[in-house]
């Protein structure tokens, strides 16, 4: 069974960073794709960013490009959301979500899901973490 934690939310001025983790189990850690959406009150889901773990390659919303940067640390089985330059309409809940390419049945679809930025089609969704941005 996947799980997944998330943390490192909180309370940041404009301008500011946080940096946000997300701790996976429960699959092989060189195949995967892990992700990041969010929601703020009243707006819809945005996938925010995707790394896949079967070539490397990363999805970033055209909101967060240039500010936000995904990683991963395989040693830990964690992937890492650094938020630079956060602004208030970064505040939101920031949910971690993945899947295996193994237990999805299909590495390429997985794949797919991730680099097309459909963060919230991948499987396993772990718990939330606020990130508030004041002005």
């Amino acid at each position: 069974e996947v799980q997944l934690q998330a943390s490192g939310g909180g309370l940041v001025q404009a301008g500011g960073s946080l940096r946000l983790s997300c701790a996976a189990s429960g699959f092989t850690f060189d195949d995967y794709a892990i992700g990041w959406f969010r929601q703020a009150p009243g707006k819809e889901r945005e996938g925010v960013s995707c790394i896949n773990s079967f070539d490397g390659s990363t999805y970033y919303a055209d909101s967060v490009k240039g500010r936000f940067f995904i990683s991963n640390d395989n040693a830990k089985n964690t992937v890492y959301l650094q938020m630079n330059s956060l602004k208030p309409e970064d505040t939101a809940v920031y949910y971690c979500v993945a899947e295996s390419g193994y237990d999805s049945g299909s590495y390429h679809s997985t794949a797919l899901k991730c680099s097309e930025g459909r963060v919230t089609d991948l499987g396993s969704w772990g718990q939330e973490t606020q990130v508030t941005v004041s002005s």
